[in-house]
C-alpha cells in the first residue's frame, strides 16, 4: 500500500508540473495576452540623417550668423544674420532635447567643409562677405530642406516627427530671410534633386521605411504550431503515466 501511495504522489506531481508547463505555453498565444507585443518604433538611417543634419547646420550656422550680425555690410545682411543665429540657438535645443529622448548621439562640432565655409567668411570683408554669407546659407538650407519633408513623409517616430516639423518652419523662415537680402544667384543654386524610388538616396530609404513594419517578427502559425506539439506531446505522456499506474 505504501509502495502504491508514494506512485500516486509522484503521478500526481507529474502530472501538475505538466498542466503548470502547458498554462504558461497557453498565456503567450496570440491574442490571449492582455497587452500584445509592440515591436516599438526604431530609428533608422532616415531619421538619424535628419537629427544630425539639423545639428550640424546649427554649428556652422550660429556662428556664421553672429559673424554676419557683426560685420556684414548690408544692414539686412547684420539684420538676418543675428536672426538666423537666435532662431538657431532654438533649433541646436530642440534637436538636442530630441536626441536625449531617442539616446541618439549628435555631433559635437561642423563638418571639415562648413569649418572651411567659416574660414571664408573670416577671410571676406565687406560686399564680398555678404555674398559669400547669403551664398552659402541658402544654398546650404537648400540641400536640408527636401530632406526634412522626406523624413517627416516616412518616419514612425513621433519625436522625429514633431522636429521634422519644427525644422521645417525654421528653415523655410531662414531661405525667405536669405532671399530678401536680393542677394540670392539664382542661376548658381544647384537643381532639385528628385530621385528615383529605386536609389539608394536618403528619399528612397525613407519611402522604403514607410512600407516596412521594423522589428522582429515571428509568424502565428509557428507559435500555434509549437504550442500543439508541446500539448500533444505532453498529452501522450499523462496518458503513459497513467497507464504505468
Amino acid at each position: 500500500m505504501a509502495s502504491l501511495e508514494s506512485a500516486r504522489r509522484r503521478l500526481a506531481h507529474r502530472v501538475t508540473l505538466l498542466l503548470v508547463a502547458i498554462g504558461a505555453g497557453i498565456g503567450v498565444l496570440p491574442g490571449m495576452a492582455q497587452a500584445a507585443p509592440n515591436p516599438g518604433v526604431q530609428m533608422n538611417a532616415a531619421d538619424m540623417t535628419l537629427l544630425n543634419g539639423v545639428r550640424l547646420a546649427g554649428l556652422w550656422e550660429m556662428p556664421a550668423g553672429t559673424m554676419a550680425a557683426e560685420k556684414g555690410k548690408s544692414p539686412r545682411v547684420r539684420e538676418v544674420g543675428a536672426e538666423i543665429a537666435r532662431q538657431h540657438g532654438v533649433l541646436d535645443q530642440l534637436v538636442v532635447e530630441a536626441a536625449n529622448k531617442l539616446g541618439a548621439v549628435l555631433p559635437a562640432e561642423p563638418t571639415t567643409q562648413q569649418k572651411g565655409w567659416l574660414t571664408e567668411m573670416q577671410n571676406a570683408n565687406g560686399a564680398q562677405f555678404d555674398q559669400i554669407f547669403v551664398t552659402r546659407l541658402r544654398v546650404a538650407h537648400g540641400n536640408i530642406f527636401p530632406v526634412i519633408g522626406a523624413v517627416r513623409a516616412s518616419t514612425k517616430d513621433p519625436v522625429v516627427r514633431k522636429l521634422a516639423e519644427d525644422a521645417n518652419k525654421f528653415v523655410n523662415d531662414h531661405m525667405t530671410m536669405l532671399e530678401s537680402t536680393g542677394l540670392v544667384r539664382w542661376q548658381q543654386l544647384p537643381p532639385p534633386a528628385i530621385p528615383a524610388a529605386q536609389s539608394d538616396s536618403l528619399v528612397a530609404a525613407a519611402q522604403a521605411n514607410a512600407s516596412s513594419g521594423g522589428g522582429l517578427q515571428v509568424s502565428t502559425g509557428i507559435v500555434w504550431a509549437v504550442f500543439l506539439i508541446a500539448l500533444g506531446t505532453g498529452g501522450y505522456t499523462t496518458w503513459r503515466l497513467m497507464r504505468r499506474s
